[in-house]
């Protein structure tokens, strides 16, 4: 008998990891470059923690090593690590190991491509500022593309439009800084904890966007990043370099709830997945962060 309520309470909780949290009908993942976890209790930035408190946070979430941007943009995307996608380097535009499988677009299965597959007809959108994440993304399959340059206030304000205008069913922004600040001026510095205070400001913009477009009754926003930094670098072990930020708020969250999981940045992408109901692919590692969720 105990064994048969163990595997009925086994069965209940994989129906559960497999159900689509009700009402969401948008998700906005949020990217900024080089934040360390380590910055957030002693920065400014009432938008973000405002997203804490109303909603689920870790800040012990990690990214794949090295801890450099390409590498991680395609697992947080690709919902897993180098060894399956291949993209082994800080600035990598192809696979320095062949990618283990590739969708019809060339690329490894990304959250984008599993939208596309199983949702055909819904609109999804990526506004980046680094150029770098060109390559990362199946361009082909997502309806809206813009690069932003290098510039994180065009970013802010083209995703706020669009989010408005379109409401995609997901929207992916990527935000260059503070990774400029950090390469330039250094982490854990004045002017890195002042950069941060600008990024929240950028924050707060895509928080609105979604209150003014409608939707926020029915979006779940997610912001990660892809590494930390160290002195004026990154790409080591040290946990300033390994450990990002992972906030999730919305519908069904968690509130003012720090996360116990282990999150590795690849489970952003199989979260993002499990939120929207969409089968992941076999050659993804990552695992939906179920602590996050009421």
């Amino acid at each position: 008998m105990k064994k048969l309520i163990i595997a009925s309470c086994l069965f209940c909780f994989a129906i559960q990891l497999n159900a689509q949290v009700k009402k969401v009908k948008h998700v906005v993942l949020i990217g900024c470059d080089g934040f360390g976890a380590y910055a957030v209790p002693n920065a400014k930035m009432p938008n973000l923690k405002k997203l804490m408190e109303t909603g689920s946070w870790s800040l012990k979430a990690r990214s794949v090593l090295p801890s450099s941007s390409a590498v991680n943009w395609a697992s947080m995307l690709m919902g897993a690590g180098p060894t399956e996608h291949g993209y082994t380097e800080w600035g990598s535009k192809t696979p320095e190991i062949p990618s283990a499988t590739t969708t019809k677009y060339g690329l490894f299965p990304s959250i984008f491509s599993v939208i596309r597959e199983q949702k055909p007809n819904a609109k999804t959108a990526v506004v980046y500022s680094w150029p770098g994440i060109g390559p990362l993304v199946e361009k082909d399959a997502i309806s809206i593309v813009v690069p932003g340059n290098d510039n994180d206030d065009f970013c802010t304000d083209t995703a706020a439009t669009i989010i408005k205008r379109d409401k995609p069913y997901f929207t992916f922004v990527h935000l260059d800084e503070p990774d400029g600040t950090g390469h330039g001026i250094g982490h854990r510095t004045p002017a890195y904890y002042e950069q941060l205070q600008k990024v929240d400001i950028r924050i707060g913009k895509i928080v609105q966007a979604v209150k003014d477009a409608g939707i926020e009754n029915e979006t779940i926003i997610i912001l990660s990043a892809d590494h930390g930094g160290t002195g004026k670098g990154h790409g080591g072990k040290s946990l300033d370099e390994v450990e990002i930020p992972w906030v999730i708020n919305g519908v069904g969250v968690k509130k003012n709830h720090e996360i116990k999981d282990v999150i590795i940045t690849y489970d952003t992408g199989a979260t993002i997945a499990w939120i929207l109901g969409l089968k992941t692919p076999q050659s993804w590692r990552g695992k939906a962060v179920g602590d996050s969720f009421q």
